[in-house]
């Protein structure tokens, strides 16, 4: 073969000249070399895997637009952080992965305690991924479906942890561009806590593009993210105005059949007075709602401190008893509360009770060695409806309040609610449910409310929770 540097002739069989040292292949046609690997980026990761040689994924949190979020062990710090890896459209971006290391640089000097820390940007496997402090709570939109409407002193106390974390990253120079409900973490205490700063602004930028496709979540776009405008602070305080009308209201300002009818509206709509759907909303945090939501960014607060300042002056007009925020509260309505007062936590108290004792024979029980400490995990499995269609929320409701009385016992993890309400309805197995989330007890169970009109309504709850084999099942009796 003829070198197409030097003109050299080499045997047929050879890859390099013998005179010159050039590959005798084309660049085009040259092939991969033996050891290169083409790897193909990961899509998710599975319980008990060990990602990037440090990293022990313990379970899903959830996954959204930008990827899916872990719960993982980091074993070089030895404490638990969250991962989330993205997605492989994001991933194969060069020019999007440089530019979330340039804005990682910033959001990580975000030191606050309203502020979820944000630590690397790493890759792996062909995939990229951000760690980020793990926060044990609820998302504020799961808080909500939960809780329903929250009273004027809940919604502006978080409303006022929330702006203070703001305040902080915009002196910084820092806008968090994508802020709804889904990225803020209520923990155990009550404490709200901003996640995905800055993150946003790393993506093409927000609002409708060419082909009419819009990125971002349309109902807490401002409008000018809805038109694609270079956007600031302000657009963070129409985000804000748009959560604090959904917290009061137990809806967003503007809904639609299509993203883009949503975010049409936010252009061309004016929003509905909160005052009209909750008659309980206090008249100067009616008018801080529709001041943030103002069309042109100009006519909102223009900065962290004027928010605080006029929540501040509305707070101290709210009793304090209305400023506590109930620990993971299920699902509720009046009707459950004229029917059974303070029934609704007597019943979750005495099932955790018969719960707790099941688990205590199990643990305990001599026949049987004792268990590791890594298979002390348990998942509650949403309790199945077996009354009316409409009382399906009673048994979620049951469902959380049993998670979050289990979650008090030390020495005993319970798997996170986003990835136990993944089998709802399903077919699956207790021992195939157990081994995808590498769980030793599994507990589920069966919820039904007996109205009787005229007469005392009856509920009836059946419990089930199978060993550490998943096989052997202890019978916890029923609770009416």
């Amino acid at each position: 073969m003829k070198c197409p540097k030097c003109d050299f002739d080499n045997l047929s069989d050879t890859r390099f000249c013998g005179n010159c040292g050039s590959s005798l292949y084309r660049s085009e046609q040259a092939a991969v070399p033996p050891a290169e690997t083409l790897r193909m980026p990961l899509k998710e990761l599975a319980t008990g895997n060990i990602f990037a040689r440090r990293y022990e994924v313990i379970e899903e949190l959830g996954k959204g637009g930008m990827g899916r979020v872990y719960k993982v062990f980091d074993k070089k710090i030895k404490e638990k952080v969250a991962l989330k890896l993205l997605r492989l459209e994001i991933s194969s971006d060069e020019e999007t992965v440089e530019r979330f290391s340039n804005e990682l640089k910033y959001a990580r000097k975000i030191i606050h305690k309203n502020v979820c820390r944000m630590f690397d940007l790493g890759e792996e496997e062909g995939t990229h991924y951000i760690t980020m402090e793990y926060v044990s709570g609820e998302d504020l939109k799961s808080v909500i479906r939960m809780m329903g409407r929250m009273s004027p002193g809940q919604a502006v106390s978080i409303t006022r942890q929330i702006c203070e974390g703001l305040a902080e990253a915009h002196k910084l120079g820092v806008v968090h561009r994508d802020l709804k409900p889904q990225n803020i973490m209520i923990d155990r205490e009550g404490k709200a806590r901003i996640m995905d700063f800055g993150i946003a602004r790393s993506l093409k930028a927000k609002g409708i593009t060419d082909g009419g496709i819009i990125i971002g979540t349309p109902e807490y776009m401002s409008p000018e993210q809805v038109e694609g405008k270079e956007i600031d602070q302000r657009a963070d305080f129409y985000a804000l105005g748009v959560i604090l009308y959904e917290m009061l209201t137990g809806k967003v300002p503007f809904e639609g059949d299509t993203p883009l009818s949503i975010a049409v509206k936010h252009k061309t709509e004016m929003p509905q007075d909160p005052r009209k759907i909750n008659a309980q909303v206090p008249v100067d945090l009616s008018l801080l709602i529709l001041k943030c939501l103002e069309k042109e960014k100009k006519k909102r607060p223009q900065s962290a401190e004027e928010v605080l300042s006029q929540l501040s002056q509305i707070e101290q007009e709210v009793p304090a008893a209305e400023k506590v925020l109930p620990q993971r509260r299920p699902f509720t309505s009046r009707e459950i509360k004229g029917a059974f007062g303070k029934r609704w936590g007597l019943i979750a108290a005495l099932l955790f009770v018969a719960i707790a004792a099941g688990l205590a024979f199990i643990f305990l029980r001599k026949e049987k060695p004792a268990l590791p400490p890594a298979n002390k995990r348990i998942v509650v499995l949403p309790f199945e409806n077996q009354g009316a269609l409409e009382d399906e929320y009673f048994a979620d409701g049951m469902t959380d309040e049993i998670t979050a009385r289990l979650s008090s016992i030390s020495r005993l993890e319970v798997i996170a609610r986003t990835s136990a309400y993944q089998y709802k309805k399903t077919s699956k197995t207790p021992q195939k449910i157990g081994d995808e989330l590498s769980v030793g007890y599994i507990l589920y169970g069966t919820v039904r409310w007996q109205k009787q009109p005229g007469g005392a309504s009856k509920v009836r709850v059946t419990p089930s929770l199978p060993g550490q084999d998943l096989r052997r099942h202890t019978n916890l009796g029923e609770s009416v």
